[in-house]
């Protein structure tokens, strides 16, 4: 099954991390990111740029698209980055969100994709 793994974590906080610490959080990604990929089951991950870079897209009355920036969470936690792996079943992939470093600061959202027909 392939899952989502979402990071959902405080900006304010990771904002106010010291340029060593943002370091050493990073190098914990990476690490993490290469077991993924020495088990065999990375498929995809990035981080995401910040909620205020984005920009959201509804399609208004008459169908013409409307473009309005950035996402206002009424939540600290915002979405911060992802990984996409592919693992034997939900309990695996529950067991990878948790040695995810964003757990420890934040949460790790995991959502089972939609197997595609054919």
């Amino acid at each position: 099954m392939q899952a989502m793994l979402m990071i959902h974590g405080d900006t304010a906080r990771w904002n106010a991390l010291s340029p060593e610490a943002v370091q050493q959080a990073m190098g914990a990604y990476m690490a993490y990111s290469e077991s993924l990929r020495q088990a065999g089951f990375m498929r995809g991950g990035e981080r995401l740029r910040p909620a205020p870079e984005a920009a959201l897209v509804r399609i208004g009355a008459g169908g013409a698209p409307q473009v309005l920036d950035g996402p206002y969470a009424e939540t600290k936690e915002q979405l911060g980055g992802y990984f996409l792996i592919e693992v034997p079943d939900m309990d695996a992939a529950i067991q990878w969100a948790a040695r995810c470093p964003g757990a420890a600061h934040g949460t790790v959202e995991v959502r089972p994709l939609w197997d595609s027909p054919g």
